[in-house]
């Protein structure tokens, strides 16, 4: 006889969590603990015992939050739990029309996502210790930018504009946090070129990702780390979805057509660098260039252009992970 399979839906919030126990599409618990690893492990001896299931009968799924879930991720991981972790707006769309939100409502929903769609659920696994300080060192360098620019841009809007004596004791003021954060900024890059030099596997996706004409360091490693190192996603179209630069059609028999869009449930981090990416190439990359220019004399909207060049980029980056080799243009008919 098949065991019954329950499965958890949990809304994560910072200090609490909010959990629903589904079994066969109806709710049979729910319960709101504190975000902590003891209470965490109360609750599954207590829902173990109480309904009378073993690990192997539960789904854990919740939505992405970030470091919030970590604590629970990394217990149910060791509990040998299977887990799922969900864009939230995938879940709410998956609803259809619904009333009413509050917490204990949302680990409902999310419990009967998971039911619903028990057979496509793609397991959590985490990744390796190297990648989550890659990924930490990576959100560091980001927030250091934008504190720097947050310094540097309103001190050059103002020249002109205020006393110049004002505006030079202003630049004075900042001078020395600015020159701190290039610091910070210089060694948080040094730690994550280590970090790629020592790590084999990393190093040599690394070189072939970043072989790619327009994929730069930055780019190269968010792919990395995105695709969990492309086996995660390992399909450029997949990617491309993930991404958000995959168009869809938009047409219903003759009488709905529209033009294709891109999924709006898309990293948009991953979007941003890629769209840089495809202007380097198009700048820098003879080839990419001649095929952006050949397509604006056509008469193709440059988003458009763009955005298949994103394409190409994604595909080229599978191509050589694939057939594990270095992006050449001698190679480019065979890596396609």
């Amino acid at each position: 006889m098949e065991k019954q399979q329950y499965f958890l839906g949990v809304d994560v919030s910072k200090a609490t969590l909010d959990i629903a126990v589904v079994n066969e599409g109806e709710v049979v618990m729910e319960r709101k603990i504190a975000n902590e690893k003891r209470a965490i492990s109360k609750f599954i001896s207590e829902a173990k015992k109480s309904l009378s299931m073993n690990s192997d009968q539960m789904t854990v799924c919740l939505e992405h939050t970030g470091i919030y879930g970590l604590v629970l991720l990394h217990l149910l991981d060791q509990m040998k739990v299977r887990i799922c972790v969900e864009p939230a707006l995938q879940i709410k769309q998956s609803q259809g029309m619904t009333r009413g939100k509050n917490d204990k409502v949302d680990a409902r929903r999310i419990a009967q996502y998971a039911f619903k769609n028990r057979l496509e659920l793609r397991y959590w696994k985490p990744q390796r210790a190297v990648l989550q300080k890659l990924q930490a060192l990576l959100s560091l360098r980001d927030r250091l930018i934008k504190v720097k620019v947050q310094l540097e841009v309103p001190l050059e809007e103002i020249t002109g504009y205020l006393d110049e004596e004002i505006a030079k004791s202003l630049a004075s003021s900042s001078k020395a946090t600015i020159k701190g954060v290039d610091k910070d900024l210089d060694r948080v890059e040094k730690e994550i070129d280590e970090l790629v030099r020592k790590d084999d596997t990393l190093n040599t996706l690394f070189k072939r990702t970043t072989s790619v004409p327009g994929i730069g360091k930055i780019t190269g490693l968010h792919m990395i780390i995105a695709s969990g190192e492309f086996e995660r996603i390992n399909k450029a179209k997949q990617f491309a979805c993930y991404a958000g630069v995959a168009p869809f059609e938009h047409q219903s028999g003759t009488s709905l057509r529209g033009r294709a869009r891109v999924s709006r449930m898309a990293n948009m981090t991953m979007k941003k660098l890629l769209h840089l990416a495809a202007m380097s190439a198009i700048q820098w990359c003879e080839e990419i260039r001649a095929y952006y220019l050949r397509k604006v004399a056509e008469g193709k909207n440059k988003m458009a252009i763009i955005n298949a060049v994103r394409n190409k980029l994604i595909t080229r980056v599978y191509a050589c992970i694939k057939h594990q080799k270095l992006y050449t243009k001698s190679a480019e008919i065979s890596l396609a």
